[in-house]
């Protein structure tokens, strides 16, 4: 398990953080910074291709949203209609998988129908697995991941809550990203989030590009990954001969 440094981290986690404050500093209605949010998404989901991240994870919409002003609300679920729209062709041109993460069940048929097409749409891609977490909660995600278990009647431990959460489908994240000047993770990823590495960008959203990408990588790269070993134990896996290569010799 234990691993120092990397050329690119595989799983990226970002907490979309500052949208509306770009906006307000700019005297625009909120919803004009969630729309170059978009912006900002579509082109750090490009960024994530051409790096050779695998995949790439973004809180959109957290269950805490909600208690927004319901103009913000519906206004965001209006741009995530038709951004699915816009956006599922460059998904499949740069082969990227689309899959929401979250309680459906709040959502309009609307929203849930674009949801569904839009996984649909890209489901034979494999370049880059692109999780959007909409009306998600880490919370809610621990809770949901009980109850099925609970519901199958299977017992609660750490190995099958793991596979009961919503994020089964991918490895842990190996560094989380949040913009927006915040030094919190709100609420994401908290069963996931354990052993990732944390990168915090004073950056609000739509002005996260690719050299602020970059920073995070090269961040990330620096640290010392030991997952509770220490730094002798790490070495020495790192400069101990590759099994599968002394078999190979023999």
């Amino acid at each position: 398990m234990g691993t120092v440094r990397t050329l690119v981290p595989h799983h990226v986690a970002i907490v979309m953080d500052g949208n509306g404050r770009w906006a307000t500093k700019r005297f625009l209605p909120r919803i004009a910074g969630h729309k170059q949010g978009v912006d900002s998404l579509s082109r750090c989901v490009r960024a994530c291709v051409e790096r050779g991240i695998g995949i790439l994870t973004v809180f959109a919409f957290s269950s805490e949203n909600w208690s927004r002003p319901a103009e913000e609300v519906s206004g965001l679920m209006e741009l995530m209609v038709l951004s699915l729209a816009k956006e599922v062709k460059s998904l499949n041109a740069n082969k990227v998988r689309l899959h929401f993460v979250g309680n459906r069940a709040q959502l309009s048929e609307k929203v849930q129908a674009g949801l569904a097409k839009a996984e649909a749409s890209t489901a034979g891609n494999q370049r880059l697995i692109f999780n959007v977490c909409f009306n998600y909660g880490g919370r809610w995600d621990i809770a949901q991941a009980a109850q099925k278990l609970v519901s199958r009647g299977e017992a609660i431990s750490e190995l099958s809550l793991d596979r009961a959460m919503a994020l089964a489908h991918v490895p842990d994240p190996d560094l989380l990203i949040r913009t927006g000047g915040e030094l919190r993770i709100s609420n994401f990823l908290l069963w996931q989030a354990a052993y990732s590495e944390l990168h915090f960008s004073d950056k609000l959203w739509p002005e996260f590009d690719e050299a602020a990408l970059d920073e995070a990588i090269a961040v990330f790269r620096a640290r010392e990954r030991r997952f509770g070993q220490t730094s002798a134990q790490v070495v020495a896996q790192l400069s101990a001969p590759d099994k599968s290569q002394k078999e190979k010799a023999a």
